[in-house]
């Protein structure tokens, strides 16, 4: 069957999907998971194979789909100087905006008591999710708001969900008829409105998330009930849509979501990296993560997630990176969070910091409302860490891992080694950044080795540093806290060590 029947077809299911709703006797499917797979405290085993952190050089190299060749492809350079992205959930979910982003599969596939509970008190007899649709209006969405959000964050990067596990496209698209965001709710692109007023209003890379599967979609199901031995979903639905996507947005970074039942084979997976790769209009500078079927996870790609908010504490052998959330329970927006869900400013930029020690990128989650918003706490969150990192970028941004990661003697210290002098005999600078205010207004840096010439400053404090010499290591005076000028994870420069 040609991919035009194929597309045909599901254009049909889902308008008969749409228009009755998924009754108990229609879903099979009632073991599904209520949370992401990797929504987990288990810290995997990474790939020992290290990719090289230089820029892509031969332009003329072709490579071949398979995870040999795709592995071996060395990942391009402004992805590690970024360090720090955001994440954006938005979606059909915005709407109940109860529970987490999960809400549907949570109510209509394993029928979670709080879930049917909400719909039952809330909502008439007979109500489906597509009825969500229409309500997911947007009416305050200001792309250039956003990007002026975005961007006084510090973030050098962002990725919007261009589809989650619902189904519902945030763009236009062909393969999702009557399921998006110009059909039906906000009545326009919100994935083109968005890139539009990053790039012509910031400096940040836009990327964009893209569910493989989706919970409902009858020819996923039936996919699933011939053993993955057919691939109708794939040619006719989520495959297009990525081909699509990356030809009209062109994003700087594709993150791949909802892989885990079956394996990279059935998605064709290491077909459409090649195409990105090789003959794709971003590829240059497309970063993949390795999210690309059951078994990839931790192993393929330009930079490993392992699990959500993946943050093993030591330095890692492959590039990675931290998605993490500023609402403790949920990606998506919840109108029925607590002040205590949310982590403090405090608390993110510790996540960063222990993140970044390690080698890691840190990609920061925000749920805007389905009426277009990012709400004020996300905000103020994010500007908060924009403001610390105005005056610590240095220690952030290009930066790599030193030889230690944490000080082995006093606690909540953290290194990273930044960009330095191009002279001859001098060693690039060590940033110390100290989580916690010394007590006794003296820290002890145990790692730091001296040297005659070694210098020792305080970003965001004009003063002169006092400073001795310890066994090992160094000690620290630090000055007045009033002096100082962030209220948060304080950060000392050090010059000329002799490693």
């Amino acid at each position: 069957m040609h991919n035009l029947s194929y597309c045909l077809l599901a254009a049909f299911l889902i308008t008969v999907y749409i228009r009755t709703g998924s009754s108990t006797d229609e879903f099979k499917h009632e073991t599904a998971a209520k949370r992401s797979p990797y929504e987990t405290t288990k810290v995997p085993s990474m790939s020992q194979k290290k990719k090289p952190h230089v820029p892509i050089q031969d332009q003329s190299y072709r490579y071949t789909p398979d995870w040999e060749s795709l592995d071996s492809r060395p990942l391009p350079s402004w992805y590690d100087e970024a360090k720090f992205g955001i994440f954006i959930h938005w979606g059909v979910f915005s709407v109940p905006s109860f529970g987490s982003e999960w809400f549907w599969i949570n109510w209509q596939g394993s029928k979670n008591p709080k879930y049917v509970e909400f719909m039952k008190k809330n909502y008439p007899p007979g109500f489906t999710y597509p009825e969500f649709g229409p309500m997911f209006t947007a009416e305050f969405f200001d792309p250039e708001q956003w990007a002026e959000i975005l961007k006084s964050s510090g973030a050098k990067y962002i990725v919007l969900t261009s589809k989650h596990h619902e189904g519902f496209t945030l763009w236009p698209s062909k393969y999702s008829w009557n399921w998006n965001a110009v059909d039906v709710g906000p009545k326009r692109d919100l994935v083109g409105d968005l890139a539009n007023a990053i790039r012509n209003n910031t400096d940040l890379k836009f990327g964009l998330y893209h569910s493989l599967y989706e919970w409902f979609h009858p020819l996923y199901i039936k996919d699933k009930d011939n053993n993955w031995n057919t691939q109708d979903f794939v040619k006719s639905k989520t495959m297009p849509e990525l081909y699509e996507i990356v030809n009209k947005y062109q994003p700087s970074v594709i993150w791949s979501d909802g892989d885990w039942e079956p394996n990279d084979k059935y998605w064709n997976s290491t077909d459409f990296i090649a195409w990105l790769y090789n003959d794709s209009p971003v590829k240059k500078e497309v970063v993949v993560n390795d999210r690309w079927g059951s078994g990839t996870t931790c192993k393929h790609g330009d930079i490993y997630t392992c699990t959500d908010r993946f943050n093993p504490g030591t330095l890692q052998p492959h590039k990675w990176e931290n998605c993490f959330t500023i609402d403790r329970k949920s990606w998506g927006f919840r109108r029925n969070a607590m002040l205590s869900d949310y982590f403090s400013t405090p608390d993110l930029i510790k996540e960063m910091v222990t993140t970044i020690s390690c080698g890691g990128n840190m990609l920061l989650n925000v749920g805007p409302t389905h009426y277009g918003q990012i709400p004020p706490i996300y905000e103020e969150r994010l500007r908060q860490i924009g403001g610390w990192l105005r005056i610590n970028g240095e220690a952030i941004y290009g930066s790599r891992p030193w030889i230690f990661q944490n000080d082995t003697r006093t606690p909540e210290i953290w290194y990273t080694k930044g960009k330095g002098s191009k002279e001859l005999f001098i060693s690039d600078p060590v940033y110390a950044i100290i989580l916690e205010w010394p007590k006794s207004g003296v820290i002890e840096l145990t790692a730091p080795t001296t040297t005659g010439s070694t210098r020792v400053t305080f970003l965001g404090y004009a003063g002169a540093v006092k400073w001795t010499l310890s066994a090992p290591g160094i000690r620290v005076s630090f000055p007045s806290k009033s002096k100082a000028s962030n209220d948060w994870a304080w950060v000392l420069r050090l010059d000329n060590l002799r490693y």
